[in-house]
């Protein structure tokens, strides 16, 4: 079974608490290294979480360039010989971005400019995926009876009937 393969069968949910974690350490990541912004993206371009000032960047956009962006480089790495990069850098002239594996499925991307310098922002982003990586590991190793309830409101059913009635007026 190949990797994308694998990873598509074994996809990660994650409730509230671990989304709190997740951004928790972003923010952490943030506040330490001077980092404008930080997104958690899968490796099929979906944004897992995004911290920090976002505002004039279309996060969507950013985290389907940087999982197409890293296939590339794997790609590149695979070429070269070896079995993948784990860091990819971008610099511009005023801002940048680094790209860090965190765990085997996700992409945690910094957004930075000068400011801060590059080795505070690999310094504490590497600490940052490590962090991350612990918080999917604790996720994959979760039971059945370790998950979260999860519950539809008693109203979900009238609610849903009527959105659906708004956006398709009969």
């Amino acid at each position: 079974m190949d990797d994308s393969t694998r990873l598509r069968e074994s996809r990660m949910v994650f409730y509230r608490d671990d989304v709190a974690r997740i951004d928790a350490s972003l923010n952490e990541l943030i506040q330490l290294s001077g980092a404008r912004a930080a997104l958690l993206v899968d490796r099929e371009g979906h944004l897992v979480s995004r911290v920090g000032d976002l505002r004039s960047v279309d996060a969507e956009t950013v985290a389907a360039l940087v999982a197409g962006s890293f296939a590339a480089t794997r790609e590149m790495a695979r070429v070269l010989g070896e079995e993948q990069f784990s860091v990819v850098f971008h610099q511009g002239k005023r801002d940048s971005i680094q790209l860090t594996l965190a765990g085997d499925r996700t992409i945690l991307t910094v957004l930075f400019d000068d400011s801060t310098t590059a080795g505070m922002i690999r310094i504490y982003t590497n600490e940052a995926a490590k962090k991350l990586g612990g918080i999917f590991r604790d996720i994959e190793s979760r039971t059945d009876d370790q998950r979260p309830a999860v519950t539809i409101g008693a109203d979900f059913d009238v609610n849903a009937k009527d959105r659906l009635d708004s956006l398709f007026p009969g």
